[in-house]
Order: structure tokens, then C-alpha cells, then sequence
């Protein structure tokens, strides 16, 4: 019934904001709490390539800035350069890290296309090809067909289970969890709550897992440069 009438675009439950007697006041920690988990999002996410840019600057065959007067082509050199690294380590990489690269990318990718259209729809009622539809008097919410990405992405997965087919099945997967994650508050409030303070959870929880997954790729990794050293030393010592 709850969903129903959002679907349907009341916006709120019928009775709900009366049985609250109140109106929630509008208060300025959410937004604070929303920078603080976008600076850590961003830093999880953006950290890695900032620093692997700097380290190709540092070590390949741009010019570093201190030696060249020409510093925006240095710069275009070693981001070239790092772009074909990380196409290198891509193709390198087990398949099981590339599947969550592929879905921190898509989450990602996906939660800020989003947000902008979703802005944009409000704004001018379209976002080039997307505005908001409706079946009859129901408003579907992009967390519907988030949620049917998501389950027709993980059961694919789940009946081949076949890694190769994992790294490429990850990309509609993170794009599914975006969709859904990005109206999490409305799930919650069972109301239609995007553009409110209560809103904002959403964005909280976008923002969260994007910091959870970058880090967790980037502990990986660092657990697999561990393994290599760790793990093959032990084995030159079992083999004496």
C-alpha cells in the first residue's frame, strides 16, 4: 500500500505525516556529514589514480615540471602514459579484481549520471532522452529497474558461474545497485523523500559504498602484492 502511493506520485503515505504530529526541522548536520563522506569517497576513489599519475610522472619519460617550461604537455605525456598502464594492469589483473574494479567504475559512474539527470529532470522536466515515466497514474522510480538489473546481472552470475563472464556482468550489477542505492531513502521513509533533508541519505549511502568499494580494490591489491612476496618466500623455505 505505502509503495503503491508513492508510485502513484503522492509523494507520502496517506496519514503518515499527521500519525508524526510533526514536521522533521530542516538541520545543517546532514550536510556536513554528506561532505565528510563525499571528501572520503572521493579520496578512496580518486586517491589511487591522482597517485599512480604521479608516480608515472615521477618515473616515465615525461619531463618532470621542475625541468620543463612546457608543464601542461609533461602532464599530457604521463597521463597518456598512465592510461596505458592501467590498460596494462587491467589485462593483468585476476578476474575477480577486475569484476570489482568493473563495478566500482560502474557504480560510480552510473550514481553520478544519475544524480545530474535526476537534477536536470526536476529543472527543465527532461535530461536529454530521460524524464520522469509514468504507466497510467504510476510514477516508476529508477529504483525499479535498478533493482531488475541488479537481479538479472547476479543470477546470470550465479548460473554460469563463470568468471570471465563475471568481470563483464559486474558493469550492469554496479549500474543496477546505483539505481536502487540512489533512492535508498525513499525505501526507507516509504515516502517520496529525493529532493528533502531526509533525502540526503541516499547520497550518504552512494557515497559510502563508493568509499567501501574503492577501498576495498585498493586492499586487495595490496593483500596480492603481500601474497606474492609472503607466500613465495615461504615456499622457497618448505622446498629446502
Amino acid at each position: 500500500m505505502a509503495l503503491s502511493a508513492v508510485s502513484r506520485g503522492t509523494g507520502r503515505v496517506p496519514g503518515r505525516a499527521r500519525a508524526r504530529g510533526r514536521t522533521r526541522p530542516r538541520s545543517r548536520v546532514p550536510d556536513r556529514r554528506t561532505a565528510a563522506i563525499g571528501a572520503v569517497a572521493l579520496a578512496s576513489a580518486g586517491g589511487v589514480a591522482a597517485g599512480e599519475l604521479a608516480r608515472v610522472w615521477r618515473r616515465g619519460r615525461a619531463p618532470l615540471p621542475t625541468e620543463t617550461d612546457d608543464v601542461l604537455g609533461a602532464g599530457a605525456i604521463a597521463t597518456r602514459q598512465a592510461v596505458e598502464v592501467a590498460v596494462a594492469g587491467y589485462q593483468a589483473t585476476p578476474r575477480r579484481e577486475s569484476a570489482l574494479l568493473n563495478l566500482l567504475t560502474s557504480f560510480t559512474v552510473t550514481f553520478g549520471a544519475v544524480r545530474a539527470s535526476t537534477g536536470l529532470i526536476r529543472v527543465r522536466g527532461k535530461a536529454g532522452p530521460f524524464r520522469n515515466l509514468r504507466v497510467g497514474e504510476r510514477h516508476i522510480h529508477h529504483f525499479v529497474p535498478g533493482i531488475v538489473l541488479s537481479f538479472i546481472a547476479g543470477g546470470i552470475s550465479v548460473v554460469s558461474r563463470d568468471e570471465d563472464l563475471d568481470a563483464w556482468l559486474a558493469v550492469p550489477f554496479g549500474a543496477g545497485m546505483a539505481l536502487t542505492l540512489d533512492e535508498s531513502a525513499l525505501l526507507l521513509e516509504l515516502e517520496d523523500v529525493y529532493w528533502t533533508p531526509e533525502g540526503v541519505v541516499s547520497v550518504q549511502i552512494a557515497l559510502s559504498t563508493v568509499a567501501a568499494l574503492a577501498s576495498l580494490a585498493l586492499a586487495l591489491r595490496v593483500l596480492r602484492r603481500g601474497e606474492e612476496r609472503v607466500l613465495a618466500a615461504g615456499d622457497g623455505a618448505s622446498s629446502r
